[in-house]
């Protein structure tokens, strides 16, 4: 008896819904569309705002990342192509240095504008004793053993190590680096300019006490050690010290700031004469 009666319920409830339906398909609102209608359009257009609402918000997400991941690269290129600039006229400036009058005058080539490559410092040694760093171009770029690399500070260290795509660098002030130096207001060779412990970290021994040579002086690479092209900037005169009755020694604060090496130049060539 009560499973019918439930039955009964059951069946006037949905006669019941299906009297309001029809009566809502006839019945218009107000815009003269059937309540129905509206009812079911502004549902499904609900629906619709927000799935597109998710939609959008996803395609925003996605396109802010790949728009930021896309700046970031771009960005890193434009600093590889600063530096390389920067290099150039470091080059161009050395090359200004040097006495291109002399050499006319005397018939010979003149001093090129060497080709840069530049390289991003990927690693540092793993012992601070050995002040080297590594970059990522080797020999399929044609870097050599032996090859400076420059920053657009000034000098870096050479090459010491090449693989197919990297590269380690021995840096100006490891213990047994070196290059042959000048003073830049004078013009005087100096000999070598020496890495090593202490503060500063480059150093200038042996030479005469009658050596016109100021703290603030510019020390230039010479050429004569035929790695290092001449007239890149080494650093500055810090001290002199008067070593003995003959001799002193002078200190340099180098130019380039060896805790922060992040793109660097490698010295690949003299520039093709164009004459």
């Amino acid at each position: 008896m009560l499973s019918t009666n439930r039955q009964v319920a059951y069946l006037l409830t949905v006669i019941c819904l299906g009297q309001v339906l029809l009566i809502s398909a006839q019945v218009k609102s107000r815009a003269g569309v059937p309540v129905l209608e509206s009812v079911a359009v502004g549902g499904f257009s609900r629906v619709q705002r927000a799935t597109a609402w998710v939609a959008d918000g996803t395609s925003g997400v996605w396109s802010h990342y790949f728009a930021l991941r896309g700046a970031a690269i771009e960005n890193d290129q434009l600093k590889q192509r600063l530096v390389e600039f920067q290099g150039q006229i470091a080059a161009q400036q050395a090359a200004v240095s040097r006495t291109q009058a002399l050499e006319a005058a005397l018939g010979l080539q003149q001093t090129a504008v060497p080709l840069m490559l530049a390289a991003r410092v990927i690693a540092g040694s793993p012992s601070p004793d050995s002040m080297t760093v590594t970059i990522n171009q080797g020999l399929e770029e044609r870097v050599t053993v032996d090859t400076a690399v420059i920053s657009a500070q000034g000098v870096v260290g050479r090459i010491i190590k090449v693989t197919s795509h990297a590269a380690q660098v021995q840096l100006l002030i490891h213990r047994q680096a070196s290059a042959a130096v000048k003073f830049e207001r004078t013009g005087m060779g100096a000999g070598n300019a020496v890495g090593g412990a202490g503060d500063p970290a480059l150093r200038l021994e042996q030479i005469p006490n009658l050596v016109d040579v100021r703290p603030g002086d510019r020390i230039l690479t010479s050429g004569l050690d035929g790695i290092f092209p001449p007239g890149f900037l080494v650093g500055t005169v810090e001290n002199a010290e008067i070593a003995n009755v003959a001799r002193r020694v002078v200190t340099i604060r180098p130019a380039v700031d060896f805790s922060n090496l992040d793109i660097v130049l490698v010295v690949m060539a003299p520039a093709p004469d164009v004459r």
